[in-house]
């Protein structure tokens, strides 16, 4: 059981495409973390949006930036797996397929990143070091982590 990845620019999204990756980030970041924020905070068309599809539904996805979109570095965010299919351990392929991504399209291999501070060891295990003290975003404890 695998997924099957897409990397797509916000204009080569399908309106369902875009549909179901909004819906995905608001049952996780909105209703399952209980936090009332924007999501749609205009990056949106500046990012490339890569996504894992398993049975044609999207459950794994991530927003990509160049550098100086989000961070100083190329960044990655909103970096979710649908709950349902968290026990197959599919936010390690996520991430493997992102920081690969933006090597690719960027040509960067420098990224930071604004982490849930409780996903911290989740993030050191693709190479990305503490680079912050904790701060609040949405009342959430962050931290920004960068891989050389």
């Amino acid at each position: 059981m695998t997924l099957e990845w897409k990397i797509k620019t916000f204009e080569a999204l399908s309106v369902h495409e875009l549909y179901d990756l909004l819906k995905l980030r608001s049952e996780i970041f909105v209703l399952e973390q209980n936090c009332v924020y924007l999501d749609l905070d205009g990056k949106d068309k500046l990012a490339l949006h890569l996504f894992g599809e398993f049975e044609g539904k999207i459950v794994a996805y991530t927003r990509l930036f160049k550098p100086g979109i989000s961070f100083e570095n190329a960044s990655i965010g909103r970096v979710t797996v649908d709950a349902n299919y968290r026990d197959r351990k599919w936010g390690h392929d996520l991430m493997r397929e992102s920081i690969a991504a933006i090597k690719q399209h960027f040509g960067e291999s420098k990224i930071t990143i604004g982490a849930q501070l409780y996903l911290k060891k989740f993030y050191e295990t693709h190479g990305f070091v503490q680079t912050s003290e904790m701060y609040l975003e949405d009342d959430i404890p962050h931290i920004e982590m960068t891989r050389e």
